[in-house]
Order: structure tokens, then sequence, then C-alpha cells
């Protein structure tokens, strides 16, 4: 059973950066799909970014394009944000095929 960890998250102005790390307890295969995800208030969870090594792709919510990227080591998923805004405010959650998922990590844009 793997187990994540998020970490990372916090309170930032308006086009600050935050590195949200995922660390898992076990082994990821590299061939596993590895993603974020976010849910904020009153509102579903949707993709953030994925990595899909089966298609050998990365894809990104069309409204982080360009200011965020994920990133994988090993058996820590990351995600690098830049440029944040008020809207990026939300839980974020890691996820791993299996599935897997950790228990989320409050991001917080306001000034």
């Amino acid at each position: 059973q793997v187990q994540l960890v998020e970490s990372g998250g916090g309170l930032v102005q308006p086009g600050g950066s935050l590195r949200l790390s995922c660390a898992a307890s076990g082994s990821i295969p590299s061939i596993d799909t590895v993603g974020w995800y976010r849910q904020a208030p009153g509102k579903e969870r949707d993709l953030v970014a994925v990595i899909i090594p089966s298609l050998g792709r990365t894809n990104y919510a069309d409204s982080v394009k360009g200011r965020f990227t994920i990133s994988r080591a090993k058996n820590t998923v990351y995600l690098q944000m830049n440029s944040l805004k008020p809207e990026d405010t939300a839980v974020y959650y890691c996820y791993v095929a299996g599935p897997h998922w950790g228990q989320g990590t409050q991001v917080t844009v306001s000034s």
C-alpha cells in the first residue's frame, strides 16, 4: 500500500511561488501515472497536471499552462507553481496510479 504525503502548501501573495512535494512511502513504478489535482471550496476536484509515462506525455490544465511545472524524482512528485493567482487557491492533492491519493495541502493566494 503506497502512502502519499504532500507538503509545501501555505499562504502566498499574488505573483508569488510555491513548490509542492509529494513523498511516497513505497516505490512508485516508473510506468505509473502521477499527477496533481486541486479542489476549491464548493467545487469539484480538477486535474492540474499529470505525467503519463506510457504515452510519454505531460499535460496541464489550461489555467496553469506556462505557470506550473510538474516533475518527478524517484518516489517524489513535485509541482512548481509560479505567478500564483487568487484563483489558484485550493487544496492540492497528489495522485499516483492505483489509485492512491495524498491527504491534501492547502494553498492560499491572497494579499
